[in-house]
Formats: C-alpha cells, sequence, structure tokens
C-alpha cells in the first residue's frame, strides 16, 4: 500500500489534478454543473491534493474570507479511495495550516450527508439546510481561538 501525501499547492499548479477529482465526484457523480464546478476562487485558494503514490485520489481547498476566517471547499475523494481517512487527513491538514496562520474561524458548506465527518472534527452546524447545486447543504464552522 502506498502512503498517502498531502501537497498544499496554488491553482495554477493544482488545477489539473484537482479538476479531475472535482470532475468525476462533482459533475459525473454527483450532477453539479460544469459552469458551477469552477468558480472565481479557485485561482485565489490553496488546493490541497491528496495522493497515494503517483496517483492524486483527494481534494480540497482553503479561501481566505478576510484575515481572522477561512473557508474550506471543493472536498473530493474518488469513490474507490473513501473511507479510508483521506478526507480527515486534508481536513487535519487545513486545520493545521490555518492554525499556523493564525486564522480564528473556518467555515465550510457540508453536504448535509457529510456533517458527521465534519463534525468528528470539532465542526458545529449553523443556519438552516439549504440547495446548493441540487444538493441539500448547511454550513458549519470551527472556531481555533483557544484550542490547542
Amino acid at each position: 500500500m502506498n502512503t498517502l501525501e498531502i501537497f498544499i499547492k496554488p491553482w495554477q499548479e493544482a488545477s489539473q489534478d484537482a479538476y479531475l477529482i472535482r470532475r468525476q465526484v462533482f459533475i459525473e457523480e454527483q450532477g453539479v454543473p460544469l459552469d458551477m464546478e469552477l468558480d472565481e476562487f479557485d485561482p485565489l485558494a490553496k488546493h490541497a491534493l491528496a495522493y497515494q503514490g503517483p496517483l492524486c485520489v483527494g481534494t480540497g481547498r482553503l479561501v481566505m474570507v478576510d484575515s481572522n476566517h477561512a473557508q474550506i471547499g471543493r472536498m473530493a475523494v474518488l469513490s474507490a479511495f473513501r473511507n479510508q481517512g483521506i478526507g480527515k487527513a486534508i481536513l487535519i491538514n487545513f486545520i493545521g495550516q490555518a492554525k499556523a496562520e493564525e486564522i480564528s474561524v473556518l467555515t465550510l458548506h457540508a453536504q448535509v450527508s457529510a456533517i458527521p465527518f465534519y463534525a468528528k472534527l470539532g465542526f458545529l452546524p449553523e443556519g438552516a439546510i439549504y440547495d446548493e447545486a441540487g444538493i441539500a447543504h448547511r454550513n458549519m464552522m470551527l472556531s481555533l481561538v483557544n484550542t490547542i
């Protein structure tokens, strides 16, 4: 078994691998419209790419909202590699990076089915459930103030 490695890259370096994962998961599996998948935040974000050996199997992005707040998004793992801790490793990497950059709040738009996944790492649901790209979502937040 190949070990998992996670790299943080700008969009210019991450776009090819990240888009392949996102196309397969969001567009092909979940039916997200192509014109909604790529957006103006991609060039501004830091992108996580998870590799098992030479194969990119997962991705996510971290977008700065302001100096104290960042948003995690576009978290995706190829179906054959789910339930192996890859998404958790990406999320832990982002939390560590946010702490290192002294970001005090992380938010995300969780698909309702993924709320328990994010909750295990301390994210709390906020507000009502809403529709995003035809999929039920709920906002979640993690305060990094006074955490170890």
